[in-house]
């Protein structure tokens, strides 16, 4: 038997429309998704998916479900055989049976009673006798008996088996499991919270699950906050306090505020931002941030202005780079220094929080500025460990794209600060004859790359190796769009990635926005078959040249590795003659079809040209002159 527990944990893990889309065809409508619906036949879509609220919905015929009901109704799947197939999707393991494992779920489904009926009695205590310390704690912050009430303020007292004999119709054993006592080898269990203001900590569903409590003796050395410990109901790395309030909030607002601690999320909230959740004790999770881009696209992090919140929002950053996908990401509110969000709104009021919630920083933007107020860059190696430190988070980035871009625009600032725009001071009589003293030098390869350039091209088999590095000297800022792939061929191809890495050492050196020709080679290498290449020809237009180089540079990626491919297949043959046949032949027509691209570009050149000599001529007829009539 699968608990409750594990089933819900199951959907939390699982986003409903990835599943659909797999046989359906959805459409994003809003913050949803529809469709014509698959149960029955329809002209116009009555089928919506909404990931926030886990669940699919038929307005026309009425099908409703979550993602295991859709695998049942509309794959034909057992139940047992969704659930398989949905955990594996999910990387959890499906619990074997076992007639114990059942008896301990419905031992389970009465955790939820404990915590409310433990929720119930702190807040009665906090309107009690005992009380009074926590009461002036809370006035103190501001916050008004609406407050209190809507987020369940209460009071521990400080007896050490207080909580034991309030919920004394509950086993012990049940009252340990709840994480509400402690229990210690040849010790009698005692309360795990005590003297403490008290605060719920509800699941998306709003059940009370664990508990976060404050201290209010200062004089001791016990920790400010104390949280749950994580039990069957509750795991901190896949909880966000607050989500249950903030989510229906956000879906008005199109806006979801992650702050650091639970009394942050509660002074927003206080202050009217009802769209603020927070995690619980620990950085953001991966877990968590997938929680919520279930809500939102893009999430805003309002950590405190201080040391300690600048790297918390970095920490989440490093965390969310290896997630990001198209239209998703994190966006960074940075506080006035020494200030928490309970700090600005006392003192400046919601308007400054407002106004800094509309202009949040990107997370690139947050990268760049991290890093480069991280260590002194005073010095050549210290400007070079800035690159490396911003290349590292790059390579965590798991999406190509996004990996791509992330990486070109980090190098563009880091070249527009690493290498500055100079002007020369003044002509030298000697100098250089006609043209604007003022402009900047175009960028020069160093000597020990100019060789590599001269001498790694050679015969026939390089043509396609010497026009894309022509394609890249003419288009600098190409390389820098392309770099990933050139990167991956130099490691790929011995012989001749040293002249395009080379390329690339150079187009490094361009001053930002720079489009001038890379062409201080003394003694260039030997200029590649222009017939062949139309992206090489003087009279082709930019755009479409960069489009075929950018075709050329996508070739030149691919050779080394059908090479190698190809060579691998044919090793096989000893060991798996059948098996190696057949990948062999696949991979001979992936290089026909290598051979037909490449042709393809010298018949574009060719009629390209043809066409330009016809209008030289002035001929409005066929490019060869035939007679067409």
């Amino acid at each position: 038997m699968l608990s409750p527990q594990w089933l819900d944990e199951l959907r939390t893990r699982i986003t409903l429309s990835s599943v659909i889309m797999r046989t359906t065809k959805l459409q994003r409508a809003g913050r949803e998704w529809k469709a014509c619906c698959p149960f029955h036949d329809e002209k116009s879509p009555s089928f919506t998916v909404s990931d926030e609220k886990g669940f699919y919905h038929c307005f026309g015929c009425g099908a409703h479900g979550d993602a295991i009901r859709w695998m049942t109704d509309q794959r034909g799947l057992s139940f047992m055989d969704a659930v398989k197939e949905l955990a594996a999707e999910a990387g959890m393991e499906v619990p074997a049976p076992d007639p114990r494992a059942a008896q301990r779920a419905q031992e389970r489904a009465g955790l939820h009673d404990v915590m409310q009926a433990a929720q119930d009695w702190f807040a009665a205590n906090l309107a009690g006798a005992g009380g009074t310390k926590a009461r002036e704690y809370l006035q103190s912050r501001g916050f008004n008996a609406r407050t209190v009430e809507r987020f369940g303020f209460g009071y521990a007292p400080a007896e050490r088996q207080a909580l034991k004999g309030a919920l004394s119709q509950f086993d012990e054993s049940l009252l340990v499991e709840a994480g509400l006592r402690i229990e210690v080898d040849d010790r009698d269990p005692y309360d795990r919270f005590r003297s403490r203001l008290m605060l719920p900590i509800h699941d998306a569903r709003g059940r009370v699950i664990a508990f976060g409590g404050r201290i209010l003796d200062s004089d001791t050395n016990a920790p400010k906050y104390l949280n749950s410990p994580d039990t069957a109901l509750f795991d901190k790395g896949r909880t966000l306090y607050n989500l249950h309030r903030a989510g229906p909030a956000s879906r008005q607002t199109g806006r979801l505020i992650v702050v650091e601690g639970y009394m942050d999320a509660i002074a927003l909230a206080a202050h009217g931002f009802e769209d603020a959740v927070a995690p619980l004790g620990t950085a953001l999770t991966e877990q968590q941030i997938e929680l919520l881009w279930r809500m939102v696209e893009t999430p805003v992090l309002c950590f405190d202005g201080d040391a300690a919140g600048q790297r918390a929002a970095m920490r989440a950053i490093v965390r969310a780079l290896p997630l990001l996908r198209p239209a998703h990401s994190l966006a960074i509110v940075r506080l006035p220094a020494g200030l928490d969000p309970d700090d600005l709104l006392r003192q400046q009021g919601p308007r400054a929080m407002e106004k800094l919630l509309d202009t949040p920083a990107t997370l690139l933007d947050t990268l760049w500025d991290f890093e480069r107020a991280a260590q002194p860059l005073e010095t050549p190696e210290d400007k070079a460990g800035l690159k490396q430190r911003l290349l590292d988070h790059v390579e965590r980035i798991d999406h190509p794209d996004i990996r791509a871009l992330y990486k070109r625009e980090l190098l563009e600032r880091f070249s527009a600060f690493a290498f500055p725009r100079r002007e020369r001071t003044a002509p030298s009589p000697r100098g250089r004859q006609g043209g604007d003293w003022r402009k900047p030098a175009i960028p020069r390869l160093s000597p020990e790359a100019a060789q590599r350039l001269r001498g790694a091209q050679a015969g026939s088999r390089d043509q396609l190796v010497a026009a894309v590095i022509a394609g890249l000297m003419r288009f600098p800022d190409e390389a820098l769009r392309h770099a990933e792939q050139l990167g991956r061929f130099v490691q790929l191809d011995p012989k001749a990635g040293p002249a395009v890495d080379a390329v690339l050492e150079a187009v490094e050196m361009l001053e930002p926005g720079e489009n001038l020709p890379i062409s201080s080679l003394d003694g260039p290498i030997a200029p590649p078959d222009n017939t062949r290449f139309a992206f090489l020809g003087q009279g082709t237009d930019p755009q479409v040249a960069r489009e075929q180089l950018a075709e050329a540079v996508a070739l030149l990626v691919e050779r080394p590795a059908l090479e190698a491919a190809l060579a691998a297949a044919t090793a096989r043959f000893e060991t798996d003659p059948e098996g190696a046949f057949v990948e062999q032949q696949r991979l001979l027509k992936r290089k026909l079809e290598f051979e037909r691209r490449l042709g393809q570009m010298s018949s574009r050149r060719a009629a390209s040209a043809a066409q330009a000599d016809s209008t030289r001529r002035g001929e409005t007829g066929p490019a060869n002159g035939a007679d067409t009539d």
